[in-house]
């Protein structure tokens, strides 16, 4: 595909790459790392050395894996077709993924798209505040967010940011952003368990709304699994609270499934594991699993029709736009990841394979002191370290890094909580995609087995 040697091609990255998350100083003594191959669930650096991919990309996102010849052709054909239209008007793929999205997410109707799960994420706080206006003279426009929960990089997704550390050196942040508690129950902020725990997190919520002003409030956003801010799965009794707060107090629920969409958890959607009815839904990443950008705000049809019940009023539509979600490559990469979702039933190998890595995890819990906590869902699961396990102090968060350091310098790669939250950044993170088989989640285990010997005797 390229001409360029391998050693040029790392050099000019070395030289003109602004990378995401990276301090650059630390390039200034070694090469990064290019990643130049993929096939399955492995990927291949510029040096050959070959890595069982236990992240799906680093940030949970090809759920089928790598090099899915289908999906490539399809966006092919697409894009000789018809590349791009703006989205004010329609598309082949755009209006038939919808359509098969729809059939997924029974009680919404309507799909937004748009080309990154923070832009999807401003989208729906667009509308709660445009819904304020237009519903309540203004009044109801606050959103509400939860401790440790992350929802994008913009500005107005960092002001519904619950993770400090991300935060940092980018205020100040949009007025009428609110944090609620968090709920993991590992680090309990409350004296009871079970589902006596989930209730007074719940609660915590609506303690927030009454101290705001429940005519104030217009929204609810939250994952349904906590991803980056430790992966966490929520308690017993937490969402049948959530829900009924939300409808007592008329407050729109937006569930940000970025991370949790499109099978990560075992179902189609994270939400769809507790019997929640979000009125918003968002979601990216595992959509088209990177092989075309694409992200999604669906509505209920009571949400979509509150912009269209008077068609005089010039100003009352949803007056926003995404330049690339007119793009064709998303939807069409979408649709056919979706038919390998279904044709292989990765749906349940994900929850078979899920169930094999909690299994893992709890034997290397078992084994090693320094393994606090397990969770997850599916495979979307974690492993909280700690220097004491009756205080729960964490680990320091080099230790951390260096157990991640350690599987990846043996051929597998996984992921940490990283400046995300002060002190807290000790979780490991798993996210295999979701082809991944029995022998593959050994190896991962194993892998964690000898880093955590190796940095913690």
């Amino acid at each position: 595909m390229y001409d360029n040697d391998l050693s040029d091609v790392v050099a000019a990255d070395k030289r003109h790459v602004w990378h995401h998350l990276v301090q650059h100083k630390a390039f200034e003594a070694s090469d990064p790392r290019v990643i130049v191959e993929g096939k399955g669930i492995h990927v291949w650096d510029a040096t050959g050395k070959r890595y069982l991919d236990a992240v799906s990309g680093a940030v949970w996102t090809v759920n089928v894996g790598y090099g899915r010849e289908s999906i490539a052709d399809a966006v092919r054909d697409q894009l000789v077709k018809l590349n791009y239209f703006a989205g004010a008007a329609g598309t082949v793929p755009g209006a038939i993924f919808a359509e098969k999205l729809i059939e997924k997410m029974p009680g919404l109707s309507r799909v937004y798209y748009t080309n990154s799960g923070s832009e999807a994420n401003e989208k729906a706080f667009k509308m709660v505040r445009q819904i304020a206006h237009k519903k309540y003279g203004g009044e109801k426009h606050k959103i509400l967010f939860r401790e440790r929960d992350y929802h994008g990089t913009t500005i107005g997704c960092l002001s519904a940011g619950g993770q400090p550390e991300r935060n940092a050196q980018y205020g100040p942040f949009a007025p009428g952003f609110v944090e609620v508690p968090h709920c993991l129950e590992y680090r309990a902020q409350w004296d009871v368990t079970g589902a006596e725990y989930g209730r007074r997190a719940a609660d915590a919520i609506e303690e927030v709304i009454l101290r705001e002003g429940p005519e104030t409030v217009g929204a609810l956003c939250l994952e349904p699994v906590t991803a980056g801010g430790g992966v966490i799965t929520p308690p017993e009794g937490y969402w049948e609270r959530v829900q009924e707060i939300c409808k007592k107090y008329d407050i729109l629920l937006h569930i940000d499934e970025v991370v949790c969409g499109l099978g990560r958890t075992g179902t189609w959607f994270g939400y769809q594991n507790y019997d929640i009815k979000p009125d918003m839904v968002t979601m990216a990443k595992g959509v088209a699993s990177g092989y075309a950008a694409i992200a999604c705000l669906v509505t209920t049809e009571e949400v979509f029709d509150m912009f269209k019940d008077d068609a005089s009023d010039p100003m009352n539509y949803f007056r926003d736009i995404s330049t690339f979600g007119g793009c064709t490559a998303g939807p069409a990469a979408a649709l056919e990841n979706m038919r390998i979702i279904e044709d292989e039933d990765l749906l349940e190998n994900t929850k078979v394979m899920g169930a094999r890595l909690m299994e893992r995890l709890e034997e290397l819990k078992a084994k090693h002191q320094v393994v606090g906590d397990v969770r997850g869902a599916g495979l979307f699961c974690g492993a909280e370290l700690v220097a004491d396990r009756a205080t729960k102090a964490p680990v320091d968060e080099k230790q951390a890094q260096a157990v991640v350091a350690h599987c990846a310098a043996n051929g597998v790669m996984i992921g940490v909580t990283n400046r995300s939250l002060p002190g807290l950044n000790n979780t490991l993170c798993l996210s295999p995609a979701l082809i991944v088989t029995a022998e593959q989640i050994d190896e991962i285990a194993a892998a964690i087995d000898a880093a955590l010997t190796e940095v913690f005797g």
